[in-house]
């Protein structure tokens, strides 16, 4: 598998290109959440990552370069991450992934404050759960599950030859917040002391929120993981 760095993030969609995987970045909802269509330029086959809020737009650009979605995997569980689950999965009719701890996570996300404030629906539940290790392949590509409990018990990451998608693990100068229900600041710091630093320095993570960064940067710089 290739992968393809990112510039700056931007409300536009930004198409990356290098060799065999692309994606392109929205930023949805008034949170910004980081929605990322990746995709296989060989088959058109398309991974929807955290589908938090505006399904039109995310349907729309899926439709506008005719891609073929294979699945929808949620990096938590948490409202502005899924909340626009129901809409692109009806549209779609293709699978839901998440973490079988973020289970009720996400069936009790539509109850909350943000809930009306995001415009999200209740998701549909999951038809595969995510487990550490696990491959999701589409087209001649693939991304390898990450379990970084912390931010939820349920948070994973997904990682592929070079890209990490961090969900609100690990942001730029930033860790996930761990004062929510389900947050674990002593698991957050394992996670990605253990599973996310580890990995090569020149990894460049993608976020849930906000612009990129990469592992040697956030090594040596993120004030809350020194």
């Amino acid at each position: 598998m290739r992968v393809v760095f990112l510039g700056l993030l931007t409300e536009e969609p930004k198409v990356n290109k290098m060799m065999n995987m692309k994606f392109v970045t929205l930023v949805v909802g008034p949170l910004e959440t980081n929605c990322y269509l990746v995709y296989c330029p060989s088959t058109n086959e398309c991974l929807i990552i955290d589908p938090g809020a505006e399904p039109e737009k995310i349907i729309r650009t899926i439709k506008e370069n005719n891609w073929q979605p294979v699945g929808i995997v949620n990096t938590h569980g948490h409202i502005d991450h899924v909340g626009g689950n129901l809409d692109v999965k009806s549209k779609f009719d293709v699978p839901l992934y998440i973490h079988q701890a973020d289970l009720a996570l996400l069936q009790q996300a539509h109850k909350g404050e943000l809930s009306f404030f995001l415009q999200a629906r209740p998701s549909p539940p999951p038809d595969i759960t995510l487990e550490d290790g696990q491959e999701i392949i589409f087209g001649q590509t693939k991304l390898t599950v990450i379990h970084t409990p912390g931010h939820t018990p349920g948070s994973v990451s997904l990682f592929g030859d070079g890209l990490l998608f961090s969900g609100d693990t690990l942001f730029n100068g930033g860790v996930g917040r761990t004062d929510l229900p389900g947050g674990d600041w002593s698991a957050l710091r394992q996670s990605i002391k253990e599973k996310i630093l580890v990995l090569p320095e020149e990894t460049t993570v993608l976020p849930g929120h906000g612009p990129m960064t990469t592992v040697g940067r956030e090594k040596s710089d993120n004030p809350f993981i020194l």
